[in-house]
């Protein structure tokens, strides 16, 4: 599966079946993890066969059911932070997927505190993410009209890397399916991505989603996120 038709494919899971993750797909999303830990400085873990953090009334709230297996997502306070935490949050949702296995984006409804990952003092545990088999494979996103995400400045005509950019951002997961952000194409050939909302840790988590999926999406090198 390449990351394209991943992107496609994949869909939020709540429901896991009791099957443990294969040692070679732990070992090849472990090495990816530190791939990712590197390029980010973050500090994300892979925890397997361990429930309790979706064993409480959260979880069941989230209507969650299955989970034995998530990646925490662990970073210093920073600015960047939780951009950072979406980018490669979802570059190893993707990888998952690749590796067949199914996920789900976890902000709220789990327990914290149960978390089996290992929190240094300087750091916080932003969200995690569900991982396994799948009881199903999960259903397509509604998603808002293209136009209304995107924009080109000057007005000019929409370039073909910049709209397939946008179909792969149209796929991204977002919390509430809000897809609040708005990628704007500047005369200089930059993309400016941001957030448009308040709720400025979860917007920004979304947006690091959305700009690894554009970023997937234009096949193209060379353009540069500008501020």
């Amino acid at each position: 599966m390449t990351i394209q038709e991943a992107i496609q494919n994949r869909h939020a899971v709540r429901k896991y079946l009791d099957k443990e993750i294969e040692p070679e797909t732990i070992s090849a999303l472990k090495e990816e993890v530190d791939i990712c830990n590197a390029e980010s400085g973050l500090n994300i873990q892979l925890v397997t066969n361990e429930s309790f953090a979706f064993s409480g009334f959260m979880a069941r709230y989230g209507k969650f059911s299955g989970v034995k297996n998530y990646m925490a997502l662990v970073g210093k306070p920073h600015p960047e932070l939780h951009e950072k935490i979406g980018y490669y949050g979802q570059r190893l949702v993707i990888k998952a997927q690749q590796l067949g296995l199914n996920s789900c984006w976890v902000a709220v409804t789990f327990s914290k505190g149960k978390c089996g990952a290992v929190i240094n003092e300087d750091e916080k545990l932003v969200c995690v993410i569900a991982l396994g088999y799948g009881a199903t494979q999960g259903v397509p996103h509604k998603s808002k009209p293209l136009e209304t995400l995107c924009q080109v400045e000057g007005g000019g005509d929409m370039p073909d890397w910049f709209r397939k950019g946008m179909e792969a951002a149209l796929l991204a997961p977002t919390a509430y399916n809000q897809q609040k952000f708005l990628f704007t194409l500047r005369e200089n050939g930059g993309v400016k991505a941001q957030p448009l909302s308040n709720k400025k840790g979860y917007a920004r988590i979304d947006l690091g989603i959305a700009k690894y999926h554009f970023e997937v999406g234009t096949g193209k090198e060379g353009f540069k996120f500008v501020v």
